[in-house]
């Protein structure tokens, strides 16, 4: 059986979606996976040994350049890709109007996902050959793997929680000893903690013998990552760079201290003792899950404070090197 896999981003929604890839793996082995996410997450989808080939949408893009030759042959192009493939099912777990539903219906195979009162746009099911009831007050990876079990005929272990994914090669050769990754972008000016916050928690990451290690995508990013790196020295900055090498870091880290950001949710899927600092948005249904991951949310007019940061890593990192190999 061939199957297609619609989840075409964020990427914290796309790396959701691994457990249920890996509860349908066990459970059935005879099915082959393919995926189709927004370009800038295929490297992503890839880190995931279950799927096949990655086609690839560009829909933010496309949205810009509607009237353009270019926009049309890119579309016709995954169009004809996925007609080719020749899917027995499509799966779209997104349930968004735009974003997969009409995505999923290109691939001409029968399409299934949640009903109109599952979906995040109930408009979306009326695209579906196949529609399930999922309750919408499920972490998000539950909703998935159940959504995956209706479709595919099987039932979870929800009581074990996997996401099969390894880091890719790579890392920093350059460093000895241990390393916390400190994941300070994001893509709201309201998720962001302070950079006093990130300096103050790398200072006391390297009093514990941690290199603290960050990165940036943008100016703004630069900004911050240049001042944690000038009031902490030892600080190692990551240049901008393609999301597998950064994903390659970030695997390698001792652990992780992030904001709510995609890869922060990488962290946790790679295993690594990753905390969480959610200042503006509600992590209970969207936020990282895993055996060492954990969220600390500032309550209104509170603060998350890097000692409280700190400290939880540090706890989520005793449990892990305390865990049978």
């Amino acid at each position: 059986m061939k199957v297609l896999i619609v989840k075409t981003s964020s990427m914290g929604d796309v790396i959701h979606t691994f457990p249920a890839v890996e509860d349908a793996r066990r459970s059935r082995p005879d099915i082959s996976f393919d995926w189709c996410v927004e370009e800038a997450f295929a490297g992503i989808v890839a880190l995931h040994p279950a799927i096949g080939t990655t086609h690839t949408v560009a829909i933010r893009r496309w949205r810009k350049h509607l009237l353009d030759r270019a926009t049309w042959r890119e579309a016709e192009g995954l169009r004809r890709a996925l007609r080719t493939s020749r899917y027995d099912l499509v799966i779209d777990a997104q349930g968004l109007l735009l974003k997969s539903a009409l995505v999923a219906k290109q691939a001409g195979a029968p399409v299934a996902g949640f009903d109109r009162a599952s979906a995040r746009e109930p408009s979306a099911a009326l695209f579906y050959d196949r529609r399930y009831a999922v309750p919408r007050d499920l972490h998000a990876i539950e909703r998935t793997r159940r959504l995956f079990g209706l479709a595919l005929g099987y039932e979870p272990d929800l009581s074990t929680l996997g996401s099969g994914i390894v880091p890719p090669p790579g890392g920093l050769d350059s460093i000895d000893g241990k390393t916390a990754f400190l994941l300070h972008g994001t893509s709201r000016e309201d998720k962001k903690w302070p950079v006093e916050d990130w300096t103050g928690t790398a200072r006391l990451l390297a009093d514990r013998q941690f290199t603290p290690v960050t990165t940036w995508s943008n100016e703004r990013e630069k900004t911050v990552a240049e001042a944690i790196a000038q009031a902490v020295p030892s600080t190692v900055v990551v240049p901008k760079s393609p999301l597998a090498d950064i994903a390659a870091i970030l695997g390698r880290s001792t652990l992780v201290i992030g904001a709510d950001t995609g890869l922060t949710h990488l962290a946790s899927a790679f295993g690594l003792p990753t905390v969480a600092v959610f200042l503006a948005t509600e992590p209970g249904l969207t936020g990282p899950r895993g055996q060492y991951a954990s969220t600390l949310l500032a309550l209104p007019g509170g603060r998350v404070t890097p000692a409280e940061a700190v400290a939880e890593a540090e706890r989520l990192l005793a449990l892990k090197l305390q865990a049978p190999a």
